[in-house]
C-alpha cells in the first residue's frame, strides 16, 4: 500500500541520516572513502525519489547504502550506530464514510501521524441503527474506497452485531482517535484503559465537509431543477 510504502521509504532514509551522524572509518584508503561516498550517493537518491513519491524506488536506493555500510562494518573499516527498532502505535478509527469528503480526508490524514492507522467501517445493518435509514453507499464500496485512501494502513468492516468491544480487543489498538460526534465512546474507551483523543474535523476551507451537507446540496439541487 502507498502509505506502508511511504512510512518504510522515511524510516529507512532516518535510519540512514542516523547512521550517518555516527559514522567513524578506521582507513584513510581512497576505496573506503569511495564506497562511503557512494553510499551518502544513494542516501541522496532515496531523499530525491522520496520527494517525487517513487517510495519503492527510494526504499531500493535506501537499501544499497545501508548494504554498503554494513559491508565496511563487516569487514572493519567503518563503525556506526543503526537506531534503536521501535514498534508503530497500532491507531483506530471507525466510521461509516459514507461519501468521502475533506472532514474524512483530514480526520484519516491526523490520525495517521500518530501511528499506523487501522479502519473499522460499519455494515450496513449498522447504518440502519444509527441512522435510521438505508446507507446511500453499501458497505462493500464504502470499504475499497478507504483502502484506497494512502492514510490507511488497513481498513475491514466492522462487526455484524456492532460490538464495539470486542473490535477493540481483536485489533489491539494503542490509541483510539475519535471524530468530533463519537463522544458516546468515551466511556467504554475509559473502562477498558484504552488511550483516546478526538480530533474535529470541521474544515471550514471546504463548504460541503459532512454527508449531512452533501446530501441537502443534492436535494436541493434537485428542487431547483426545472420539469422537463
Amino acid at each position: 500500500m502507498a502509505a506502508e510504502a511511504k512510512r518504510k521509504a522515511e524510516k529507512y532514509i532516518k535510519n540512514l541520516e542516523h547512521a550517518f551522524a555516527t559514522l567513524k572509518t578506521s582507513s584513510s584508503q581512497d576505496s573506503v572513502k569511495r564506497i562511503v561516498d557512494l553510499a551518502k550517493l544513494y542516501l541522496e537518491d532515496a531523499k530525491y525519489y522520496y520527494e517525487k513519491g517513487a517510495y519503492i524506488t527510494s526504499i531500493a536506493c535506501s537499501s544499497y547504502a545501508e548494504g554498503l555500510l554494513d559491508a565496511l562494518k563487516k569487514l572493519g573499516y567503518a563503525d556506526f550506530i543503526w537506531p534503536q527498532k521501535q514498534e508503530e502505535k497500532k491507531v483506530l478509527v471507525g466510521g461509516v464514510f459514507e461519501i468521502i469528503h475533506p472532514g474524512h480526508i483530514f480526520f484519516l490524514k491526523e490520525a495517521s501521524k500518530q501511528g499506523k492507522l487501522y479502519v473499522i467501517v460499519a455494515r450496513d445493518e449498522t447504518v440502519k441503527k444509527l441512522k435510521g435509514r438505508e446507507p446511500i453507499i453499501p458497505e462493500k464500496q464504502r470499504l475499497e474506497v478507504v483502502k484506497s485512501i494512502r492514510y490507511v494502513y488497513q481498513a475491514k468492516l466492522g462487526r455484524k452485531d456492532f460490538n464495539i468491544k470486542k473490535t477493540i480487543e481483536e485489533v489491539k489498538p494503542d490509541l483510539v482517535i475519535l471524530g468530533p460526534d463519537q463522544d458516546q465512546l468515551k466511556t467504554l474507551l475509559k473502562k477498558l484503559n484504552i488511550k483516546y483523543m478526538q480530533i474535529d474535523t470541521r474544515n471550514h476551507d471546504y463548504p460541503l465537509s459532512s454527508t449531512t451537507q452533501i446530501i441537502r446540496k443534492i436535494l436541493e439541487s434537485r428542487d431547483k431543477t426545472p420539469e422537463q
